[in-house]
């Protein structure tokens, strides 16, 4: 590799990498992010590239791995170039017809997306809804580069924004461009880049840091982890062109051990541009020297958290500190740190590129670009999507997710992560971006987006954000340590029918210590999930404590399954797939289901033949007593005419 010494030199091999490409030679492009790989995406590549080594004789073939495409739900993802021919669902056995039809300019029909609401088959990436409704700006080159080459990066544009910034532009110039554009840290706080990184330039004391946050560790979230996975040249230029700005030296990078995959890549990426002259001494002649290194995180959720993250990379163990002097001031070693997570710095070269005024064209007039939320749940089209700040709830849940599975209705979306709040149906036209959802009671987090249905409990909704959050409080502070337990002790009364009439009204006091005392955000956030549900579902609280019944039919302890005698046919199908032996009955006996050994898996309601609908779920209501034991025998005509 050629280490480049100036700007002049990068673009010139830029040119020379786009000399070598043909835009007209077949490409086949496999997602090769964590979730395809889940689907057996590297035995795809793997069958592709070897199908394209048998056709070489009627025409060349490039095969290439790129990072996630979003669209994780329907892996493994193939996209034929030039046109985007997108094929979903691949399995190895496809490979022979799709290397065939790459050199034929031909289109597999039958490995084609059928949109769920029109049913008619979609030829081209762009045109599936999915990614028709998004705006990836950021996201999008994950679909177009191999994650291990540095050329593809650099023929796409990669660190021209880096060599803008060092050849064109002063530090001071960089922060006031970045400030100028309004880019909010998107990690889940949404503080002002820029002041930030004007608060580390400005703070007594040296060496100053620069640190990526990838620790990620939401529940169903992997926007950090997929950008980091599939494009880490973008996060390496943008943490470079901050350290230029901050007159940082020294970086690192924050990876959880549980991302192998964003470890290797980002190591190889790393290791690239320290051999091209990107990192390390003298960048691109400009005397400007910067290195980068990386820490695995061991994986403990409060490590997020930007001081007991550099506590971990201290070697300390990865609890917060009280914030009475901020990190962008003493941070790790007690120097001047600028803490982003990955999409934050991600952002950065596109601000560089293409100016301030450009970037902050996209977005609302307090939030800016765009942002990339994990849309999970119930909802039809599950994966990542980047869409511009300011969009509604109901556009990405119903143009780009498809909607609701089973034409069921919508209940809530949980953003924010597992301390965001709980959004209700009459708010699903509300914008958003960080003070919109703030208001409702929610926080825009790093980007999770949790869709619920009407099968939904929230009660229990809230118990479970709550567990989660009691198992990773590092303990530090009592308010967060004794105060989610307790909090979660009365949310599992009350889902198990133990419930009291205050229960209500001392959760929400409880909540307001929490949010007030505790050391860091993930106690003073931990309320979000009750408090919403409280204030939207205040009726499923009172169900559940006054009435000892669960609207959705969800907490077991609340629900019990009866036999309507009436439909039962003996047919006896619950009664041998019982676990717990609590169904009595035999052929030509009505089943009955005894209450005080039932379980409660539902299995009964499941195996039921549709043609019967015998057994009924039932919740806060008294189960009818089983029929007297002679009404219990069916006749047999009525038995054989059935």
């Amino acid at each position: 590799m050629p280490r480049l010494k100036s700007p002049a030199e990068l673009e010139k091999l830029r040119q020379k990498i786009l000399s070598k490409k043909d835009p007209e030679k077949p490409t086949i492009a496999i997602c090769s992010g964590t979730g395809c790989h889940a689907y057996g995406c590297e035995k795809v590549n793997r069958a592709l590239e070897e199908e394209a080594k048998k056709q070489s004789s009627k025409g060349k073939v490039d095969i290439r791995k790129t990072g996630c495409h979003g669209f994780c739900e329907k892996g493994t993802l193939v996209v034929v170039y030039p046109g985007e021919v997108c094929y979903v669902n691949v399995k190895p056995e496809d490979a022979a017809e799709i290397v065939q039809s790459a050199i034929e300019k031909k289109i597999i029909d039958r490995l084609l997306y059928v949109d769920p609401v029109t049913g008619e088959k979609v030829t081209y990436q762009p045109d599936i809804s999915f990614y028709k409704y998004q705006n990836q700006v950021v996201f999008g080159n994950n679909r177009h580069i191999d994650p291990g080459s540095i050329d593809d990066y650099i023929a796409i544009g990669g660190y021209s924004a880096l060599a803008k910034a060092l050849s064109e532009m002063s530090p001071d110039e960089v922060v006031e461009e970045v400030k100028m554009a309004g880019l909010r840290g998107r990690g889940g706080g949404g503080f002002p880049a820029g002041r930030k990184w004007e608060t580390t330039r400005d703070a007594a004391g040296e060496p100053k840091c620069v640190i990526v946050n990838c620790d990620e560790g939401d529940p169903g979230a992997y926007m950090d982890r997929s950008i980091t996975e599939g494009n880490p040249h973008c996060v390496l230029e943008g943490l470079t062109i901050g350290a230029y700005a901050i007159g940082s030296h020294h970086g690192f990078v924050y990876v959880r051990q549980e991302y192998p995959l964003a470890v290797d890549n980002l190591l190889m990426a790393i290791e690239q541009a320290e051999k091209y002259g990107l990192l390390g001494k003298n960048i691109l002649g400009s005397g400007f020297d910067f290195e980068v290194k990386l820490h695995r995180g061991a994986g403990a959720f409060v490590s997020g958290e930007s001081s007991a993250l550099m506590s971990a990379i201290e070697g300390k163990v990865g609890e917060p500190r009280p914030k009475y002097i901020r990190t962008a001031e003493k941070g790790i070693w007690d120097r001047p740190s600028c803490l982003n997570n990955v999409e934050t710095w991600a952002n950065v070269p596109l601000i560089i590129s293409g100016g301030a005024k450009s970037y902050a064209a996209i977005g609302t007039e307090g939030s800016k670009g765009t942002k990339i939320f994990s849309l999970v749940g119930n909802v039809n089209n599950t994966g990542l999507v980047e869409v511009p700040m300011g969009i509604t709830l109901r556009d990405i849940i119903y143009k780009i997710g498809g909607g609701i599975p089973g034409g069921k209705r919508f209940k809530a979306v949980q953003t924010g992560g597992p301390s965001g709040g709980c959004i209700p149906e009459q708010f699903l036209d509300s914008r958003v971006d960080f003070d919109e959802l703030a208001r409702l009671g929610s926080m825009m987090g790093s980007g999770g987006m949790i869709v619920m249905d009407e099968d939904t409990c929230m009660v229990d909704t809230a118990r479970y954000f709550l567990e989660f959050l009691a198992d990773e409080s590092c303990g530090k502070c009592t308010p967060c340590r004794e105060g989610i337990k307790q909090m979660l002790d009365i949310l599992t009364d009350i889902c198990e029918g133990r419930g009291r009439e205050d229960d209500i009204e001392l959760l929400e006091e409880m909540s307001v210590v929490l949010r007030d005392t505790s050391l860091c955000a993930l106690g003073g956030t931990a309320p979000n999930p009750v408090l919403t549900t409280i204030q939207y579902f205040r009726d499923e609280y009172e169900a559940h404590i006054k009435e000892k019944r669960c609207p959705a039919y969800v907490c077991k302890e609340l629900v019990s399954y009866y036999i309507d005698p009436d439909k039962c046919k003996a047919c006896m199908i619950c009664l041998r797939n019982c676990p717990a032996d609590a169904i009595a009955g035999a052929k030509d006996t009505i089943h009955v289901v005894d209450q005080g050994k039932c379980t409660k898996c539902g299995n009964c309601l499941d195996l039921c033949p549709a043609r019967f609908n015998a057994v009924v779920k039932m919740s806060g209501e008294p189960v009818p007593p089983p029929p007297a034991e002679d009404d219990r025998v069916l006749a047999r005509g009525k038995q054989q005419g059935d």
